[in-house]
């Protein structure tokens, strides 16, 4: 088993404030300047002597009835993003948030942020041959503001004026919107082709291939089951430094499975080529067949540089059984995470309160220093003392799944919020009402916390029925807010921006489709995400994300399930990777074919 670490070390300058810079640049960094300078070979963790050619095949769980990811309707194919799709720059994966000129071969920003403007790389054309033009970019953000997901809307709807300079320029005016992450939003909206889309239809979901920019081109189509990318031979892009030594397949299909156990069965007999396993049960006793004991198949233990990703209990506080903190809190108590951890995941999984984990980021056992002190100052009753000054710490459990210590603070808080015991069941004084609610489950390991958790709650008369459907619905009901409990992940990056006012700002609170699941409506959480977007530099930056971090641990609205610190991945030998991981983890698009070797 082959583990694989990657850190961050800021280059020079990355620490610091934004300089003045002047002039076309061939890349923009979030804070401080670009590692890489202008005229980079190829990013550190690719391999620009990969071998082109070759097919892999991906096992992707679920279903899919549209190729657009871009818009609310339909369950979509995402590589279509990136494989197909482009956009003006693309991420360099070794760095919190820093972007390299892709369709644009310069960026040019002023030291207010207050405009960005692009100029298109003139070798830049569509699959279909036209070239992309300043004018596509500005039909792109038109498309985006009024028609795509609703991040896009909020994002775009922040340009006061966009136009083109001439046929290969293109400039956006953020007037008096103070988000210095704006330029970089722009930079990675996708770029349609002006000729080739209908702003009427483009909401419906549609199987009809995309024309994009990318490097590959969608070539088959098998409903729900399948869909067949293609290296596209002309693509304009191969010699670029930030592609050399990636997308080195010829063909990529993505195959869809509808069950987990299904999938992995696949798996075994080589139907598709490599997995990122998440379950920890499979992971330990699970990969003791054939191909992984003769070397056929290969397992890889990566550390990623980022936040480590986070599951979480989330609470609907739309409804009403969740609008009192205390309850909050009381049942966050009787997770009993010691018990779960040691018997269902072999102690594999850590746990930390917040978002942030795992980084410098984190506010959790970190005292809050002067400057977020300042931040919060206006906001004096939605931040606990103990989690401002570092001293609030997850329960502890005996690991026994019996704990009375929390069962007596749980029902001491409970009593607080108007519930008693009636006997076996757990009912407010005044309504009479027994404290119920259901969880909404759509995989084994869902289920399996779930119930063990509904266990928990039933020694404290609290009733919890637990729910499995399948992924589809399961998506639609979490993007319609229609549930009680459910588990989610959200996954962080060491740049964290205008994605948090999706994730929990009070606009997203109502806004169907967006990641605001638990319902957040909080004006320390917003008023925190407008400071981490106004910082200059890390020194303002990383106090405002901590500030940011105590005000959602707080509000005590999702329970801490555990924390994610590693990526396991499993792979046929006959695909090959760098050793060098991105901070970011593991890479497809750098990975490549094992050549066959020549006959004697």
């Amino acid at each position: 088993m082959l583990a694989l670490a990657a850190t961050w070390n800021p280059p020079a300058g990355a620490q610091a404030p934004d300089a003045t810079v002047s002039g076309p640049r061939h890349g923009i960094a979030m804070h401080g300047e670009p590692a890489l300078p202008a005229g980079f070979a190829h990013m550190p963790y690719a391999n620009p002597d990969a071998p082109k050619g070759g097919r892999i095949v991906h096992g992707l769980l679920g279903t899919f009835d549209s190729l657009n990811p871009f818009i609310v309707r339909g369950i979509a194919v995402q590589p279509i993003r990136g494989y197909v799709v482009e956009s003006l720059m693309t991420r360099g994966n070794d760095e919190p948030f820093t972007l390299y000129g892709l369709l644009a071969e310069s960026v040019e920003t002023d030291a207010a942020r207050s405009t960005v403007t692009f100029r298109i790389n003139p070798a830049a054309r569509f699959s279909d041959g036209a070239p992309v033009t300043a004018e596509d970019v500005l039909f792109s953000w038109q498309l985006m503001r009024d028609r795509g997901r609703p991040n896009y809307r909020l994002y775009y709807a922040k340009v006061e004026k966009a136009e083109a300079l001439d046929p290969r320029t293109v400039r956006f005016d953020f007037g008096g919107a103070r988000d210095r992450e704006l330029p970089l939003i722009l930079g990675l909206m996708p770029v349609f082709p002006k000729h080739a889309i209908d702003p009427a239809t483009f909401e419906d979901t549609s199987l009809t291939a995309p024309v994009g920019s990318g490097p590959y081109r969608v070539t088959a189509v098998k409903a729900g089951a399948s869909v067949t990318l293609t290296r596209n031979p002309d693509y304009w892009g191969r010699d670029l430094p930030v592609n050399r030594g990636l997308w080195n397949f010829g063909e990529v299909r993505l195959d869809y499975y509808r069950d987990a156990n299904g999938a992995f069965e696949a798996f075994k007999r080589g139907l598709f080529d490599f997995r990122v396993e998440n379950e920890p049960l499979r992971w330990h006793e699970g990969y003791d067949f054939a191909a992984v004991r003769n070397g056929q198949v290969i397992r890889d233990v990566i550390t990623p540089g980022t936040p480590q990703p986070s599951e979480y209990l989330v609470f609907n506080t739309r409804r009403p059984v969740f609008a009192d903190i205390r309850v909050r809190e009381a049942l966050t108590l009787l997770f009993d995470f010691e018990w779960i951890n040691r018997n269902y995941f072999f102690g594999l999984y850590s746990r930390a309160a917040g978002f942030f984990a795992g980084s410098d980021l984190s506010a959790y056992t970190r005292p809050a220093g002067e400057r977020e002190k300042a931040l919060l100052a206006p906001y004096p009753d939605r931040v606990r003392a103990d989690i401002m000054d570092g001293s609030y710490r997850l329960p502890v459990s005996d690991g026994s799944g019996r704990d009375r210590a929390a069962l007596r603070a749980a029902l001491a808080l409970l009593a607080q919020a108007g519930y008693q015991l009636d006997g076996a069941v757990l009912r407010h004084r005044t309504s009479h009402r027994p404290l119920t609610f259901e969880i909404l489950v759509t995989t084994r390991d869902q289920e399996r916390v779930a119930l063990a958790y509904a266990r928990d709650l039933k020694r404290a008369g609290i009733g919890v029925s637990v729910r499995a459907v399948d992924g589809v619905q399961f998506d639609q009901r979490r993007l319609a807010f229609d549930f009680d409990m459910i588990q989610n992940r959200w996954d962080q990056s060491l740049s964290p921006g205008n994605e948090q006012a999706f994730y929990w700002g009070s606009e997203a609170a109502d806004n169907q489709g967006t990641r605001n699941y638990m319902g957040a409506q909080n004006p320390a959480v917003d008023g925190m995400i407008a400071a981490l977007l106004e910082a200059r530099g890390r020194a303002d930056f990383v106090p405002a994300v901590r500030a940011l971090d105590r005000a959602l641990m707080s509000g005590f609205y999702a329970i801490p399930l555990y924390n994610i610190p590693q990526q396991w991945l499993a792979r046929w030998n006959r695909i090959e990777r760098p050793q060098t991981s991105a901070l970011t983890g593991y890479l497809p698009e750098t990975w490549w074919r094992r050549p066959e070797p020549k006959p004697p």
